[in-house]
């Protein structure tokens, strides 16, 4: 008998890549000329939040940018960067971002049913808290599957991990 292979469909992100991406921002802020004497930053506001502020609503999207061109250089899924829009706060304006992390039920099921119903037969998905654990006798159903995830236009970020 056969035994069950799986993996997990996670949406997480590397927090020490996010950490590097927003390192490098800050550095590009401190050293470009179009960001002299606006009072440019970015830093971290809390566990998953990141804080972006500038003298000028221009500016402070320009940071959001040049933190978003680092992101993807770093291979993070801007899916899964949530940003605001940006708000006056005194003399400076700026811009919340928070980074997303866990698959909501409402998404772990729109993922369970694309597998339902687009992938091959044979293949289980199930939602275990924030993930979706995808199991079935064949390696090849799963690398199916895999590839039919990756293809799909989700609003959010799909990272698989924890293959057995």
């Amino acid at each position: 008998m056969a035994s069950e292979s799986s993996f997990d469909v996670v949406s997480s992100v590397d927090r020490q890549e996010v950490d590097n991406a927003l390192n490098q921002a800050a550095k590009e802020i401190a050293q470009r000329f179009d960001f002299r004497g606006t009072d440019a930053a970015i830093r971290w506001a809390g566990e998953l939040g990141i804080e972006m502020e500038a003298s000028g609503e221009d500016r402070a999207r320009a940071v959001l940018d040049v933190f978003k061109d680092k992101l993807v250089r770093r291979k993070v899924s801007l899916k899964a960067l949530d940003a605001g829009e940006p708000r006056s706060s005194g003399t400076l304006h700026k811009i919340t971002a928070t980074l997303q992390e866990g698959l909501t039920q409402d998404q772990a099921k729109k993922i369970a049913k694309t597998i339902r119903d687009e992938g091959p037969k044979g293949v289980k998905s199930q939602v275990q808290g924030d993930e979706v654990r995808v199991s079935s006798k064949k390696k090849d159903d799963l690398q199916a599957v895999k590839s039919l995830l990756e293809n799909q236009d989700f609003d959010f970020a799909v990272q698989f991990t924890n293959y057995r």
